[in-house]
Formats: structure tokens, sequence, C-alpha cells
């Protein structure tokens, strides 16, 4: 019996949001060990610094629990366009998470860890999570379309080509 489209979208939401937690704690842990570790750490002057550093590796974990856990139906090989989509997503999402925290930082001059994290942190990372939820599944885990079943997922070369990450090209 095939489950229905809903039961399967909220468990894809729950997966997505289970491996959004971890990417969260990542984010968040990172982001304070290098800001404020020992009241002072080694990035306290520089907290957008520390933020980008911070989504970059959390970004990183979401890749591989998102291709792992949520996505896992969707049988997709690792591509330079799915890589490069993916990085441009989470560049933009990461932008909504540094203009929080530079909003917090530099227009409302707050700078303790508390602003911090309910600016950078976890409002910043509540507009990503949506944003990243919207176009992952759309354009990084995209579903198969019924005209392309056999067609593996690979990034197209200069000359229109699909050509497959490993560099397997010219079949």
């Amino acid at each position: 019996m095939p489950r229905s489209r809903a039961l399967i979208e909220i468990a894809r939401g729950s997966s997505f949001l289970f491996i959004g937690g971890i990417a969260f704690l990542v984010d968040a842990g990172l982001y304070n060990l290098l800001v404020y570790w020992g009241g002072h750490g080694p990035l306290h002057d520089l907290p957008l610094l520390a933020k980008i550093i911070s989504i970059a590796t959390a970004s990183a974990a979401t890749y591989v629990g998102n291709k792992l856990l949520t996505y896992r139906d969707r049988p997709t090989r690792v591509s330079v366009r799915q890589i490069a989509i993916f990085i441009t997503i989470n560049l933009i999402a990461g932008g909504l998470q540094l203009a929080c925290l530079g909003f917090s930082r530099y227009v409302l001059h707050l700078d303790d860890p508390v602003a911090d994290n309910i600016f950078g942190t976890f409002i910043g990372q509540i507009l990503a999570t949506a944003f990243r939820y919207v176009t992952y599944g759309r354009f990084v885990f995209p579903a198969e379309s019924a005209g392309s079943t056999d067609a593996p997922e690979s990034s197209e070369d200069a000359d229109g080509r699909d050509e497959p990450l490993t560099g397997t090209a010219g079949a």
C-alpha cells in the first residue's frame, strides 16, 4: 500500500528538521567557541567571520545528512551541478543569517552572547532553514521527472553533454 503524499512530506519535513537541528548545534556551538570561548574567543572582534566559518561547517553537515536521510528516496549522483546549486543556496541562506547577526551587532549595537545567539543563530537559522527546505528539494535533490527516469544526475559540460562528477565521461 503506497504512502500518501502528505505522510511522505511529513516524514521528509521531520527528517529535514532533525538534520537542521544537528546543523543548528554545530553552527551555534562553533560560533560561540570562536567568539566567546574563555570569555573572549579567538574571533571575538570578527563575529561575522566566525559566523561564516560556523555556517560553512554546519552546511557541510546538512549536505551529508540530507543526502543520506531526508532525500534518500531520490537517487541522485553527486555532480558538479548539484554541488554548485547547493553552495549557491547556502551562500544565500548564510547571507540571511549574517544579515540578522549584522543587524544586531551594527545597527542595534548589541554584542553580547544572548543577542548574538538570538539574532545570528536563532532568528537567522529560522529564516535560512525555511529557505533551504524550499530550495533543497526543488533544486539540489529534485524528484525524478516523468520524462527523465533513465537519465542519471550529472553536470553539463560546455557542449551540453552530461558529465558525472567522477570524471568518467565520454562513453
